[in-house]
């Protein structure tokens, strides 16, 4: 593909954003495996139904669309749809980065901000799948937004690498 184009971007964009996804994972469950147990059993108590936002997004998209899936079937679409919400990002990230020159400012630090608060800090519990915001403790909504910045930077490094 030539170098430039969106489809060449996007393509790039998406691989790095599930890269920058694995690495993100690795720093917020570091994150949480060092915070005290309270706070994890604070943010597990207010969850709805006992379970993560994506675990909700995936519960609902099958309740919806009345695919039966077994628990099993569903840890495995929440992972496939966890690795879609870097991948997909990533994607159009890479093609409006070229093209919009502030969406790339501070390295991907304001992408991955940007996916921070419109995820996690509103869209997650504007649609049901997590806690109002304030119910949750501060350590979670600094945990999001350290695997955000690490998501966003990454994502476009992993750019710079693949879109010389």
């Amino acid at each position: 593909m030539a170098r430039g184009s969106w489809l060449g971007d996007a393509i790039a964009g998406g691989i790095a954003g599930g890269a920058a996804t694995w690495l993100m994972d690795q720093a917020t469950s570091s994150l949480l495996a060092a915070q005290p147990k309270s706070v994890t059993d604070r943010e597990e108590a207010v969850q709805p139904h006992g379970r993560s936002a994506v675990e909700n997004m995936v519960a609902a998209a099958d309740d919806q669309l009345g695919l039966g899936m077994d628990k099993q079937a569903r840890t495995q679409a929440a992972s496939v749809a966890h690795y879609a919400l870097g991948v997909v990002p990533g994607a159009v990230y890479g093609v409006l980065r070229r093209r919009v020159p502030v969406i790339g400012a501070a390295n991907g630090l304001l992408f991955g901000t940007l996916l921070w608060a419109v995820n996690d800090e509103y869209l997650n519990s504007a649609l049901g799948f997590a806690a109002p915001a304030d119910a949750y403790p501060t350590q979670t909504h600094w945990r999001g937004f350290i695997g955000h910045a690490v998501l966003g930077m990454t994502t476009d490094a992993g750019l710079s690498v693949l879109r010389r």
